[in-house]
Protein backbone atom coordinates (compact mmCIF):
# COMPACT_ATOMS: atom_id res chain seq x y z
CA UNK A 1 0.00 0.00 0.00
CA UNK A 2 1.26 3.48 -0.92
CA UNK A 3 1.38 5.42 2.34
CA UNK A 4 1.10 9.02 1.11
CA UNK A 5 -0.44 11.02 -1.71
CA UNK A 6 1.71 12.44 -4.53
CA UNK A 7 2.97 15.93 -3.70
CA UNK A 8 2.75 18.42 -6.58
CA UNK A 9 4.68 21.64 -5.89
CA UNK A 10 4.06 24.65 -8.12
CA UNK A 11 5.07 28.32 -8.08
CA UNK A 12 4.87 31.48 -10.17
CA UNK A 13 2.14 33.24 -12.12
CA UNK A 14 -1.38 31.80 -12.40
CA UNK A 15 -0.62 30.31 -15.82
CA UNK A 16 2.65 28.85 -14.54
CA UNK A 17 0.90 27.29 -11.55
CA UNK A 18 -1.51 25.51 -13.85
CA UNK A 19 1.10 24.49 -16.39
CA UNK A 20 3.39 22.99 -13.75
CA UNK A 21 0.46 21.15 -12.15
CA UNK A 22 -0.64 19.73 -15.50
CA UNK A 23 2.82 18.70 -16.64
CA UNK A 24 3.74 17.01 -13.34
CA UNK A 25 0.44 15.16 -12.98
CA UNK A 26 -0.43 14.56 -16.65
CA UNK A 27 -1.18 10.84 -16.31
CA UNK A 28 -3.23 11.35 -13.15
CA UNK A 29 -5.24 14.14 -14.79
CA UNK A 30 -6.19 11.76 -17.60
CA UNK A 31 -7.06 9.11 -15.04
CA UNK A 32 -9.26 11.61 -13.17
CA UNK A 33 -11.14 12.54 -16.35
CA UNK A 34 -11.73 8.86 -17.07
CA UNK A 35 -12.96 8.34 -13.49
CA UNK A 36 -15.39 11.26 -13.82
CA UNK A 37 -16.97 9.53 -16.84
CA UNK A 38 -17.22 6.22 -14.99
CA UNK A 39 -18.52 7.79 -11.78
CA UNK A 40 -21.24 9.80 -13.49
CA UNK A 41 -22.13 7.31 -16.21
CA UNK A 42 -22.02 10.17 -18.70
CA UNK A 43 -19.86 10.60 -21.78
CA UNK A 44 -16.97 13.03 -21.77
CA UNK A 45 -18.42 14.82 -24.80
CA UNK A 46 -21.61 15.64 -22.91
CA UNK A 47 -19.80 16.52 -19.69
CA UNK A 48 -17.38 18.98 -21.32
CA UNK A 49 -20.23 20.69 -23.18
CA UNK A 50 -21.92 21.33 -19.84
CA UNK A 51 -18.67 22.18 -18.08
CA UNK A 52 -17.65 24.99 -20.42
CA UNK A 53 -20.87 26.87 -19.65
CA UNK A 54 -19.45 27.51 -16.16
CA UNK A 55 -16.27 29.19 -17.42
CA UNK A 56 -17.81 32.71 -17.48
CA UNK A 57 -18.74 32.31 -13.80
CA UNK A 58 -15.22 31.12 -12.97
CA UNK A 59 -13.80 34.17 -14.78
CA UNK A 60 -16.18 36.38 -12.85
CA UNK A 61 -14.96 34.82 -9.62
CA UNK A 62 -11.27 35.06 -10.56
CA UNK A 63 -9.52 35.86 -13.84
CA UNK A 64 -6.35 34.43 -12.32
CA UNK A 65 -8.05 31.08 -11.77
CA UNK A 66 -9.23 31.05 -15.38
CA UNK A 67 -5.62 31.65 -16.47
CA UNK A 68 -4.47 28.79 -14.24
CA UNK A 69 -7.04 26.49 -15.86
CA UNK A 70 -5.63 27.37 -19.29
CA UNK A 71 -2.13 26.59 -18.00
CA UNK A 72 -3.41 23.27 -16.67
CA UNK A 73 -4.84 22.39 -20.08
CA UNK A 74 -1.57 23.20 -21.83
CA UNK A 75 0.59 21.42 -19.27
CA UNK A 76 -1.53 18.26 -19.17
CA UNK A 77 -2.09 18.27 -22.95
CA UNK A 78 -5.87 18.30 -22.62
CA UNK A 79 -8.52 20.64 -24.03
CA UNK A 80 -9.66 23.74 -22.19
CA UNK A 81 -13.08 22.12 -21.90
CA UNK A 82 -11.59 19.07 -20.19
CA UNK A 83 -9.60 21.31 -17.84
CA UNK A 84 -12.79 23.14 -16.88
CA UNK A 85 -14.55 19.80 -16.31
CA UNK A 86 -11.95 19.02 -13.65
CA UNK A 87 -13.18 22.13 -11.77
CA UNK A 88 -16.93 21.50 -12.14
CA UNK A 89 -17.34 17.73 -11.91
CA UNK A 90 -20.42 17.77 -9.68
CA UNK A 91 -22.07 20.72 -11.43
CA UNK A 92 -21.57 19.33 -14.96
CA UNK A 93 -22.93 15.92 -13.94
CA UNK A 94 -25.38 17.11 -11.25
CA UNK A 95 -24.23 14.42 -8.84
CA UNK A 96 -23.77 14.76 -5.07
CA UNK A 97 -20.26 14.59 -3.66
CA UNK A 98 -19.75 12.05 -0.91
CA UNK A 99 -20.24 11.87 2.82
CA UNK A 100 -17.75 13.27 5.38
CA UNK A 101 -17.62 14.22 9.06
CA UNK A 102 -16.17 17.66 9.83
CA UNK A 103 -15.12 19.36 13.06
CA UNK A 104 -13.51 22.49 14.46
CA UNK A 105 -12.47 23.12 18.08
CA UNK A 106 -10.40 25.81 19.72
CA UNK A 107 -9.87 27.68 22.98
CA UNK A 108 -10.77 25.81 26.14
CA UNK A 109 -11.63 22.66 24.18
CA UNK A 110 -8.09 21.78 23.06
CA UNK A 111 -5.05 20.87 25.13
CA UNK A 112 -3.07 23.97 24.12
CA UNK A 113 -5.95 26.36 23.41
CA UNK A 114 -5.15 26.38 19.70
CA UNK A 115 -7.40 25.47 16.79
CA UNK A 116 -7.87 21.95 15.45
CA UNK A 117 -10.06 21.62 12.35
CA UNK A 118 -10.55 18.92 9.75
CA UNK A 119 -12.56 15.96 8.55
CA UNK A 120 -12.79 12.39 7.37
CA UNK A 121 -13.22 12.39 3.57
CA UNK A 122 -15.82 9.82 2.53
CA UNK A 123 -15.91 9.04 -1.19
CA UNK A 124 -15.88 6.18 -3.64
CA UNK A 125 -12.55 4.35 -3.22
CA UNK A 126 -11.31 5.15 -6.73
CA UNK A 127 -10.80 8.78 -5.70
CA UNK A 128 -7.81 7.69 -3.64
CA UNK A 129 -6.01 6.72 -6.85
CA UNK A 130 -6.28 10.21 -8.38
CA UNK A 131 -5.77 12.30 -5.24
CA UNK A 132 -2.79 14.62 -4.78
CA UNK A 133 -1.46 17.22 -2.39
CA UNK A 134 -1.04 20.49 -4.25
CA UNK A 135 1.49 22.88 -2.67
CA UNK A 136 0.98 26.34 -4.12
CA UNK A 137 3.52 29.15 -3.99
CA UNK A 138 1.89 31.85 -6.12
CA UNK A 139 3.32 35.28 -6.78
CA UNK A 140 1.56 37.88 -4.65
CA UNK A 141 -0.86 35.48 -2.98
CA UNK A 142 -0.71 33.20 0.09
CA UNK A 143 1.04 29.86 0.00
CA UNK A 144 -1.42 27.02 0.39
CA UNK A 145 -1.51 23.26 0.75
CA UNK A 146 -4.57 21.62 -0.82
CA UNK A 147 -5.79 18.05 -0.79
CA UNK A 148 -7.45 17.62 -4.17
CA UNK A 149 -7.57 15.49 -7.29
CA UNK A 150 -5.20 15.74 -10.24
CA UNK A 151 -6.37 18.64 -12.39
CA UNK A 152 -8.78 20.05 -9.81
CA UNK A 153 -7.49 23.39 -8.53
CA UNK A 154 -9.60 23.75 -5.39
CA UNK A 155 -10.64 21.47 -2.53
CA UNK A 156 -9.81 21.17 1.20
CA UNK A 157 -6.73 22.87 2.59
CA UNK A 158 -4.77 25.35 4.69
CA UNK A 159 -2.95 28.55 3.75
CA UNK A 160 -0.04 30.52 5.22
CA UNK A 161 -2.40 32.80 7.18
CA UNK A 162 -3.96 29.85 8.99
CA UNK A 163 -7.16 29.96 6.96
CA UNK A 164 -8.42 26.39 6.53
CA UNK A 165 -11.69 24.95 5.30
CA UNK A 166 -13.35 21.54 5.02
CA UNK A 167 -16.68 20.45 3.60
CA UNK A 168 -19.73 18.22 3.97
CA UNK A 169 -21.96 17.30 1.06
CA UNK A 170 -25.62 18.17 1.64
CA UNK A 171 -28.52 16.47 -0.09
CA UNK A 172 -32.14 17.06 -1.05
CA UNK A 173 -31.92 20.46 -2.80
CA UNK A 174 -32.89 21.83 -6.21
CA UNK A 175 -30.00 22.34 -8.64
CA UNK A 176 -29.64 25.83 -10.16
CA UNK A 177 -27.10 27.43 -12.47
CA UNK A 178 -24.51 29.19 -10.33
CA UNK A 179 -20.85 29.45 -9.33
CA UNK A 180 -19.17 26.03 -8.93
CA UNK A 181 -17.98 25.04 -5.47
CA UNK A 182 -14.43 23.84 -6.22
CA UNK A 183 -13.27 27.20 -7.63
CA UNK A 184 -14.80 28.89 -4.58
CA UNK A 185 -12.85 26.54 -2.32
CA UNK A 186 -9.65 27.62 -4.04
CA UNK A 187 -10.39 31.34 -3.69
CA UNK A 188 -11.17 30.84 0.01
CA UNK A 189 -7.51 29.88 0.42
CA UNK A 190 -6.48 33.28 -0.96
CA UNK A 191 -8.10 35.02 2.03
CA UNK A 192 -6.26 36.03 5.19
CA UNK A 193 -9.05 35.88 7.79
CA UNK A 194 -12.45 34.38 8.51
CA UNK A 195 -14.38 37.60 7.86
CA UNK A 196 -13.12 37.74 4.28
CA UNK A 197 -14.00 34.08 3.75
CA UNK A 198 -17.57 34.71 4.88
CA UNK A 199 -17.79 37.83 2.72
CA UNK A 200 -16.75 35.76 -0.30
CA UNK A 201 -19.23 32.98 0.43
CA UNK A 202 -22.06 35.43 0.97
CA UNK A 203 -21.34 37.23 -2.31
CA UNK A 204 -21.74 34.29 -4.71
CA UNK A 205 -24.77 32.35 -5.86
CA UNK A 206 -24.07 28.63 -6.04
CA UNK A 207 -25.82 25.85 -7.93
CA UNK A 208 -25.69 23.11 -5.30
CA UNK A 209 -25.69 22.71 -1.52
CA UNK A 210 -22.73 22.24 0.79
CA UNK A 211 -21.61 22.87 4.36
CA UNK A 212 -18.28 24.52 5.06
CA UNK A 213 -16.28 24.51 8.29
CA UNK A 214 -13.75 27.35 8.28
CA UNK A 215 -11.11 28.81 10.59
CA UNK A 216 -8.38 31.40 10.46
CA UNK A 217 -5.02 31.80 12.16
CA UNK A 218 -6.46 33.94 14.95
CA UNK A 219 -8.52 31.18 16.55
CA UNK A 220 -11.86 31.99 14.90
CA UNK A 221 -14.04 29.11 13.67
CA UNK A 222 -17.34 29.05 11.79
CA UNK A 223 -19.78 26.69 10.10
CA UNK A 224 -21.93 27.88 7.20
CA UNK A 225 -24.56 25.97 5.26
CA UNK A 226 -24.74 27.14 1.64
CA UNK A 227 -27.64 26.49 -0.73
CA UNK A 228 -28.63 27.85 -4.14
CA UNK A 229 -31.24 29.91 -2.30
CA UNK A 230 -28.82 31.45 0.22
CA UNK A 231 -26.71 30.65 3.28
CA UNK A 232 -27.03 30.30 7.04
CA UNK A 233 -24.51 30.20 9.90
CA UNK A 234 -24.70 27.13 12.15
CA UNK A 235 -23.90 27.55 15.84
CA UNK A 236 -23.30 24.25 17.62
CA UNK A 237 -24.07 23.65 21.30
CA UNK A 238 -20.48 24.22 22.44
CA UNK A 239 -18.57 27.46 22.78
CA UNK A 240 -15.57 27.28 20.43
CA UNK A 241 -16.55 23.90 18.99
CA UNK A 242 -18.64 22.35 16.24
CA UNK A 243 -19.29 19.12 14.35
CA UNK A 244 -21.24 18.61 11.12
CA UNK A 245 -22.17 15.69 8.86
CA UNK A 246 -24.39 15.46 5.77
CA UNK A 247 -27.71 17.01 6.62
CA UNK A 248 -28.94 20.53 7.28
CA UNK A 249 -28.84 21.77 10.88
CA UNK A 250 -29.91 25.40 10.55
CA UNK A 251 -33.56 26.39 10.92
CA UNK A 252 -33.43 27.98 7.46
CA UNK A 253 -32.71 24.73 5.62
CA UNK A 254 -33.95 21.79 7.70
CA UNK A 255 -37.52 22.28 6.36
CA UNK A 256 -36.27 22.42 2.75
CA UNK A 257 -34.26 19.19 2.82
CA UNK A 258 -36.05 16.56 0.72
CA UNK A 259 -33.78 13.65 1.64
CA UNK A 260 -30.39 13.03 3.24
CA UNK A 261 -27.65 10.44 3.56
CA UNK A 262 -29.29 7.74 5.74
CA UNK A 263 -26.52 7.54 8.35
CA UNK A 264 -25.88 11.27 8.68
CA UNK A 265 -27.84 11.82 11.90
CA UNK A 266 -26.48 8.80 13.74
CA UNK A 267 -22.93 9.64 12.66
CA UNK A 268 -23.37 13.22 13.88
CA UNK A 269 -24.61 11.98 17.25
CA UNK A 270 -21.66 9.62 17.61
CA UNK A 271 -19.14 12.31 16.65
CA UNK A 272 -20.68 14.73 19.14
CA UNK A 273 -20.49 12.11 21.86
CA UNK A 274 -16.81 11.40 21.22
CA UNK A 275 -15.78 15.04 20.97
CA UNK A 276 -17.79 15.95 24.07
CA UNK A 277 -16.10 13.17 26.07
CA UNK A 278 -12.75 14.73 25.21
CA UNK A 279 -13.49 18.45 25.57
CA UNK A 280 -10.55 20.17 27.21
CA UNK A 281 -8.09 17.51 26.12
CA UNK A 282 -8.55 17.44 22.35
CA UNK A 283 -5.26 16.97 20.54
CA UNK A 284 -4.10 15.70 17.17
CA UNK A 285 -3.66 12.19 18.57
CA UNK A 286 -7.08 12.16 20.26
CA UNK A 287 -8.80 13.32 17.07
CA UNK A 288 -7.01 10.67 15.03
CA UNK A 289 -8.63 8.10 17.31
CA UNK A 290 -12.05 9.71 16.92
CA UNK A 291 -11.68 9.59 13.12
CA UNK A 292 -11.04 5.83 13.35
CA UNK A 293 -14.29 5.08 15.22
CA UNK A 294 -16.41 2.22 13.80
CA UNK A 295 -19.66 2.66 15.73
CA UNK A 296 -22.44 2.14 13.18
CA UNK A 297 -20.19 0.11 10.87
CA UNK A 298 -20.06 0.19 7.86
CA UNK A 299 -21.44 3.73 8.10
CA UNK A 300 -19.31 4.92 10.99
CA UNK A 301 -17.12 7.99 11.27
CA UNK A 302 -14.50 5.66 9.76
CA UNK A 303 -16.61 4.59 6.79
CA UNK A 304 -16.27 1.18 5.16
CA UNK A 305 -18.54 0.91 2.13
CA UNK A 306 -21.96 2.21 3.18
CA UNK A 307 -23.61 3.73 0.08
CA UNK A 308 -20.49 2.79 -1.86
CA UNK A 309 -18.27 5.22 0.05
CA UNK A 310 -15.16 4.77 2.18
CA UNK A 311 -13.02 7.09 4.29
CA UNK A 312 -10.34 7.52 1.62
CA UNK A 313 -8.49 10.26 3.49
CA UNK A 314 -8.55 12.45 6.56
CA UNK A 315 -7.17 15.86 7.58
CA UNK A 316 -6.37 17.69 10.79
CA UNK A 317 -5.13 21.27 10.46
CA UNK A 318 -3.30 23.03 13.29
CA UNK A 319 -4.16 26.47 12.00
CA UNK A 320 -1.97 28.66 14.20
CA UNK A 321 1.02 26.37 13.60
CA UNK A 322 0.36 26.19 9.80
CA UNK A 323 0.53 22.39 9.95
CA UNK A 324 -1.68 20.04 7.95
CA UNK A 325 -1.84 16.36 8.92
CA UNK A 326 -3.06 14.22 6.02
CA UNK A 327 -4.03 10.56 6.12
CA UNK A 328 -4.14 8.28 3.12
CA UNK A 329 -6.71 5.54 3.55
CA UNK A 330 -9.18 4.73 6.29
CA UNK A 331 -9.09 6.08 9.81
CA UNK A 332 -8.30 2.65 11.23
CA UNK A 333 -5.54 1.60 8.81
CA UNK A 334 -4.35 4.69 6.96
CA UNK A 335 -1.00 6.39 7.49
CA UNK A 336 -0.70 10.04 8.56
CA UNK A 337 1.90 12.49 7.30
CA UNK A 338 2.48 16.08 8.47
CA UNK A 339 3.08 18.98 6.08
CA UNK A 340 4.13 22.58 6.71
CA UNK A 341 2.45 25.23 4.59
Amino acid sequence: MIEEFPLIEVSGTPYQLGYQHGSQAKDLVQKYLTWIEKLTGQSRDILVQRAITFLPLIRQLSNDLASEIQGLADGADISLEEAVLCQVRTEASQTEDGGCTTFAFTGQNTTDGLTLIGQNQDLEPQYEDVAILLHLKPIGKPRALIFTFAGQLGYAGLNQHGVAHFTNALYGYQWQYGTPHYPIKRILLEQDNLAKCLELLQSVKVCSATNKVICDGEGQICDIEIYPSGHSIWQDKWTNGLVHTNHALTDDYVPQEKYLLPDSRSRLNRARQLFEENLGCLSVSVIKEILSDHDGHPAGICRHGADGMYSVSGYIAEAEKRLLHVRRGSGCLGQWKTYVV
